[in-house]
């Protein structure tokens, strides 16, 4: 590797490492980056998906600063930033941590040169091999796509498995050198499992589901959820993206047992403990699927309301308890909670004493823009198809004003629904008993808002487009019409 200080600067930088040779404690690492000179630079970390700040440092007239704490920084991939806030290189960080570095920012990443640090001088060689053999590979796959016969491409594809076998047998023995090493560590975690051939059954066909299940048993087997350096990574929290939404079944049930699994297992590293139990929080408060809120409520239940996440803050633990008591009472296949509304001439409707084979709660505002638009859409729907299907509309409005809500209804013809809203001594007489508002009962925070619910009035689908409710009656429909 080339060394672009210049003799002066050799001088000074060796007196800066025999300054901390002895410093066992904490972090030092000294940095020579050229060519910014008086000007801050910071040390930068992986956090999941996130990019944080560990540290900053000040370079001074020759370009030399220093990241310095009394604390061992955590494991993991970290990264130089410049003073324009651009990430230069990545650098490991582990149980090493007085080292120096140089580099010319010009010259990237051919500059870099790493002292008392031998994982990261192995780090950089490893990304030049990977860049070099990761060019010659694009260039091979770019030959193949041109090949003209079949001898071109088996010739192609036979230098492509060399590369291949030559990036394995490279990663394997920085692996086999120091197992325990940081580096070991992310070469094991970006490992994909192996398929073995696929057997038969007894019947003699292959096992059409082997495949799968072979794969997920051992998506795993790199991956320790005890050891946190990985969450410092890029490739941890995409691995579990790609778990939860490709390899375990959608149904909120399996996804507790796979949640329960990890953190149970995690439970020894606080900091993976705490990595989970958020990621999952985040992934499920608000789920992709309809349905996947319970993942939620069994987290706040089994984990956040039994004391386990004392970690989150004031602010979001707020957050998260509005969110599980306002998803509490509306989970899919639950009952419904009652509604009590006054109609448009004055009479109190329930919610319950509505004969239907289904019932679409739909709740709304005349002077939303996009209630004005799907509400029409809605009713027509209704008119063509869902009333003779059984279904009764019972329509909520949620804001807007009396006579806008009676305008509304006039003028599309929205005669066929039980209009209903909350009088303002309904609401009073509800907040007086202390009990959870309709808002709550069926997190309404925007509108429109659709619930489908059955004869017995348990909630089949929530937050639903007209459409997708519409494919979901369809559905229901065909089952009890099949023999």
């Amino acid at each position: 590797m080339i060394n672009l200080l210049s003799k002066k600067s050799i001088s000074a930088f060796s007196f800066l490492l025999i300054s901390y040779f002895g410093y066992s404690q904490g972090y030092e690492i000294h940095l020579m980056l050229k060519p910014f000179t008086n000007s801050k630079v910071y040390l930068g970390y992986h956090y999941g998906k996130v990019k944080a700040v560990a540290d900053s440092a000040i370079l001074d007239g020759n370009s030399i600063g220093i990241f310095k704490g009394k604390d061992k920084l955590s494991g993991g991939i970290y990264f130089i930033v410049s003073p324009k806030k651009e990430i230069l290189f990545e650098l490991l960080i582990d149980k090493q941590q007085q080292f120096s570095v140089s580099a010319d920012s010009a010259r990237l990443p051919a500059s870099i040169v790493f002292t008392g640090s031998p994982e990261n001088t192995t780090f950089q060689e490893y990304t030049a091999f990977m860049n070099s053999h990761g060019k010659s590979l694009a260039e091979l796959q770019m030959q193949l796509s041109k090949a003209k016969s079949k001898s071109d491409s088996n010739l192609v594809r036979e230098k492509m498995t060399k590369l291949n076998e030559e990036v394995k047998a490279e990663r394997d023995g920085l692996e086999n050198k120091d197992p325990n090493s940081l580096l070991a560590m992310l070469l094991r975690a970006l490992k994909e499992p192996v398929v073995p051939p696929i057997p038969k059954l007894m019947n003699g066909r292959p096992d059409s589901i082997f495949a799968y299940r072979y794969y997920k048993e051992h998506y795993w087997d790199n991956i320790s959820f005890t050891d946190d350096r990985l969450l410092r990574t890029p490739i941890f929290e995409p691995k579990l993206d790609r778990y939860y939404k490709d390899l375990v079944s959608p149904e909120s049930d399996s996804i507790d047992r796979e949640i329960d699994y990890m953190l149970l297992y995690s439970r020894t590293n606080k900091d993976m403990f705490k990595f989970l139990l958020v990621y999952f929080t985040q992934k499920y408060i608000n789920p992709e699927f309809m349905g996947q809120d319970a993942v939620f409520i069994h987290l706040f239940e089994k984990y956040i309301n039994t004391g386990q996440a004392d970690f989150f803050t004031e602010k979001y633990r707020k957050f998260v308890d509005d969110r599980a008591y306002s998803i509490m009472a509306n989970l899919i296949g639950q009952p419904a909670a009652n509604l009590e509304m006054t109609d448009t001439s004055g009479k109190i409707r329930s919610l319950y004493e509505i004969p239907a084979n289904f019932v679409l709660i739909c709740f709304w505002d005349p002077t939303c823009s996009h209630c004005k638009e799907t509400i029409p859409k809605v009713d027509s729907i209704y008119q063509a198809k869902w009333k003779y299907e059984g279904v009764q509309i019972y329509g909520v409005m949620v804001d807007g004003g009396q006579d806008n809500w009676r305008n509304f209804i006039q003028a599309h013809n929205l005669k066929d629904w039980i209009n209903v809203y909350q009088t303002t001594a309904q609401h009073d007489e509800v907040a007086a008993a202390g009990r959870p508002d309709y808002r709550q009962l069926y997190d309404v925070y925007q509108t429109p808002v659709l619930y489908l619910l059955d004869k017995e009035k348990r909630i089949v689908a929530k937050k639903l487009t007209y459409q997708q409710v519409d494919e979901v009656i369809s559905l229901k429909m065909k089952k009890v019409n099949t023999p």
